[in-house]
């Protein structure tokens, strides 16, 4: 990732936000998000005719479809690849936050694997359906289109045109093949909080959707970048977080008896104490995913060492994704890797999976032990609970959490479950806490 950029600094944050208590709450003393996994009762994608089963094995597939944005993004290294609720939509999350002045308020997917923000704007000329009505630029006072010429736009590259107006137009494609476009401009971004009042962000450069078409979702309306790009909302929010987020999730079956996770910023976003490991964060194009070294994984006792990805390279082998549920590996590491929890199981009667998704699976008896997995990422040898590394896709099927890519790999949020995980953007590392999040 690069140096983290900001659309305003430190200076004029504070000067902008002056007369708004929630910015200066967000430098001072952080603020907190509340996160609803897409399957809970709280989602408005919840589906009460599915068992929470069902639920878990299309999240497992939607796992492996979002893989191929990755594949897609790195491969080609192309920019055009790319206290609020989030809800986990595809492998992804969703987040509620207000666009304009006064605040619109939108429903979107929040993802770590994208840059700019974006929502469906009016007029639209080729725009996917959706339930809630349209954001209308024309509405807010603070809305500003962006000419050609400014350095924003700019950021942009290969990814951004000009009207015959001189008004900056962005076209993004994503790994599924669906679009955006339309217009950069500026707005007003408001974050509620759990911890106090809403959070203001002035002038944040978002996108003004007027062509958008794929896989999205009816029931939400854009995209919220939290990548490592300069155009994410992360990297806006700048200095007046201090270059600082974490997030804790909550397992699966803690999230639909209504348990929430949730997402920290500023100050609230520190993650210290006992049985904290961090590890560096690596610079890497393109500068929107996080990247990690991954160095080995141990299984029980036997230590396998990774020997890297498509990724290139020893360092930043590996992107941490919060929006995949699976732990992806290259197919020769995983085989490997998967034929040693298969030795090591104890009292394991294999079954199959019906789906044919996963390859390792267990009829979950009384007696049955699985082994203690952990991930050697530098520095840090982060021991995963048998919650990060099995999952129940039936009540008579137990499989291993992992999986092989042909390109690539990826730490999945079933590994990072019961974990807070805290981002410093400035000082360039990612930080392991095990915790029990549904005490947050």
């Amino acid at each position: 990732m690069t140096t983290f950029q900001s659309v305003l600094s430190f200076a004029s944050a504070i000067a902008l936000c002056v007369a708004s208590f929630g910015c200066i709450d967000a430098h001072n003393a952080g603020f907190t998000m509340e996160l609803v996994h897409r399957d809970s009762p709280k989602s408005p994608l919840y589906n009460s005719e599915q068992t929470h089963l069902q639920r878990l094995n299309k999240a497992m597939r939607r796992s492996v479809s979002r893989v191929h944005h990755f594949q897609r993004t790195a491969d080609t290294v192309s920019p055009k690849e790319v206290e609020s609720e989030i809800i986990a939509n595809g492998g992804e999350y969703l987040m509620s936050l207000s666009l304009g002045t006064p605040p619109f308020e939108i429903l979107a997917i929040a993802d770590t694997g994208s840059d700019l923000i974006w929502t469906q704007c009016t007029p639209c000329d080729k725009c996917y359906k959706q339930i809630a009505p349209l954001f209308d630029p024309k509405s807010s006072k603070t809305y500003r289109d962006l000419s050609c010429d400014t350095r924003q736009c700019q950021n942009l590259g290969e990814s951004s045109s000009c009207s015959s107006e001189q008004l900056c137009q962005y076209s993004y494609y994503y790994g599924d093949r669906s679009f955006t476009n339309g217009n950069l401009a500026v707005d007003t971004v408001t974050l509620p909080s759990t911890n106090g009042g809403p959070v203001y962000f002035p002038k944040t450069v978002i996108g003004c959707g007027r062509r958008n078409n794929g896989t999205f979702d009816k029931k939400y309306s854009g995209i919220i970048g939290l990548g490592g790009g300069p155009m994410s909302l992360i990297s806006q929010m700048g200095s007046s977080v201090g270059g600082k987020f974490s997030y804790c999730l909550v397992p699966f079956s803690s999230e639909s008896a209504g348990n929430s996770s949730k997402l920290h910023f500023g100050r609230n976003a520190v993650v210290s104490g006992s049985g904290v490991l961090s590890t560096p964060l690596i610079s890497k194009t393109p500068d929107t995913f996080y990247y990690l070294t991954l160095e080995a994984m141990s299984v029980g006792d036997k230590k396998i060492e990774f020997g890297g990805s498509s990724f290139g390279g020893s360092e930043g082998n590996i992107i941490i994704d919060s929006g995949t549920s699976l732990t992806l590996f290259p197919v020769n590491f995983f085989t490997e890797f998967a034929t040693a929890v298969e030795n090591a199981v104890v009292n394991g009667e294999r079954t199959q999976d019906a789906s044919g998704l996963l390859s390792h699976c267990y009829r979950p008896t009384p007696d049955l032990k699985v082994p203690v997995i952990t991930a050697h990422f530098n520095g840090a040898d982060v021991v995963l609970q048998t919650l990060n590394t099995f999952i129940l896709i039936s009540d008579d099927v137990l499989c291993l959490a992992f999986n092989s890519t042909q390109s690539g790999a990826i730490f999945g949020n079933v590994a990072q479950m019961n974990f807070l995980i805290g981002y410093d953007i400035l000082g360039k590392s990612v930080s392991f806490k095990p915790t029990d999040c549904t005490q947050l």
